[in-house]
């Protein structure tokens, strides 16, 4: 069994920050500052190039601990944050600056992988998983979400697939390619973001992978723009979202 070692605690307001590992895998857990009664756990994967305390990842975790009362946890993928890049890594990394330089797409580079990161990490997903629930102010019955855009989606859909403890998920701007098939494993609800003008995923290959859930409840969110414009209003939708699945007050972010 699997048990979170903190290393680090800082507290800002009305939000604890924890620093933790699981099985040398470094993470951090944010939580409500008041209180020790359980409350709901939101899994976060953080987007390519980034890492668990990038801004986006903070300013999300405060308005769901702050917001909704969740517990948020977010782990740093392969080769990211504090874990250090492999020689597999580096040339990946170098193969998607020259298909970028050289005007070419990038969507195969980035689809292989992030493949691969996933086979990494989503027994890491789960293992983070069983070691937070074995906190007393988790539980192992209460539920648990997932939130995750690019990267995040390459992970997180086949973690989510395969993973029955999770109760809702956001998903979105990812390509179909590698992940349609294990879409069609998941029939949690599902929030999926879309950019109308993606230049990077084409449209129909959003699309195609949205389609390909299995939900029953599934929402598609589509906004104009380009890949990298996605509206910061949307994660007030899935504050809402996750607060109506998991329980919760939500209010909409600032």
């Amino acid at each position: 069994m699997y048990t979170p070692h903190f290393t680090a605690e800082t507290s800002s307001g009305d939000m604890v920050e924890r620093e933790f590992t699981v099985a040398g895998v470094p993470g951090v857990l944010w939580s409500p500052a008041a209180g020790s009664d359980r409350a709901p756990l939101v899994l976060m994967g953080h987007g390519g190039g980034n890492h668990k305390k990038a801004p986006a990842m903070t300013g999300r975790a405060r308005h769901l601990v702050t917001g909704c009362g969740f517990h948020v946890a977010v782990i740093d993928a392969p080769g990211h944050g504090d874990r250090p890049r492999t020689a597999h890594d580096e040339q990946e990394i170098a193969e998607l600056y020259r298909a970028r330089a050289a005007g070419e797409p990038e969507g195969p580079v980035v689809v292989r992988y992030n493949a691969h990161l996933a086979e990494i990490a989503v027994p890491e997903w789960t293992a983070t998983l069983d070691a937070l629930q074995g906190l007393p102010e988790i539980g192992a019955e209460g539920p648990v979400g997932y939130f995750g855009i690019n990267m995040g989606t390459a992970i997180g859909i086949p973690f989510v697939a395969g993973e029955p403890r999770i109760t809702a998920a956001v998903f979105g701007q990812h390509w179909p390619d590698v992940l349609a098939e294990q879409a069609k494993r998941i029939t949690i609800p599902i929030e999926f973001d879309l950019q109308w003008d993606d230049e990077h995923i084409p449209r129909a290959a959003g699309l195609a992978l949205f389609d390909a859930f299995a939900s029953k409840e599934k929402t598609l969110h589509a906004n104009a723009g380009r890949h990298k414009e996605l509206p910061r209003f949307e994660f007030d939708s899935a504050v809402r979202f996750f607060a109506r699945h998991l329980g919760g007050a939500a209010v909409t972010a600032a």
